[in-house]
């Protein structure tokens, strides 16, 4: 089972197993990982589950599609490597993935 890495804005680190098939939000909610807050549920409407992925990791990510990218204007603080993490699917390939939790979602 894949390991993911989130860091909360304050350093704190929070390391879940994540079942193949979920998305990286998914494994957040159900592990009550802090300041993941998905108002929308994973249907990409909202910017509540907005995530950094660590530059090592963006390649295997992939880039946000239209969709996404259109959600990321509602972001706080909106980096190059902002993502939202209802549109990361978790495969065998993101073991080890390691993303940063915003200071506030919106």
């Amino acid at each position: 089972m894949p390991k993911i890495t989130y860091i909360e804005h304050n350093g704190t680190e929070h390391v879940v197993d994540a079942e193949v098939g979920m998305t990286v939000m998914e494994a957040a909610i159900k592990n009550k990982v802090p300041g993941i807050e998905a108002e929308c549920g994973g249907a990409c409407s909202c910017a509540t589950c907005h995530v950094y992925v660590t530059d090592s990791w963006r390649k295997t990510t992939g880039e946000p599609e239209e969709m996404e990218e259109d959600m990321l204007d509602f972001a706080f603080d909106v980096r190059e490597s902002s993502r939202l993490s209802c549109q990361i699917r978790v495969t065998d390939e993101l073991d080890g993935l390691v993303v940063h939790v915003p200071e506030k979602q919106f």
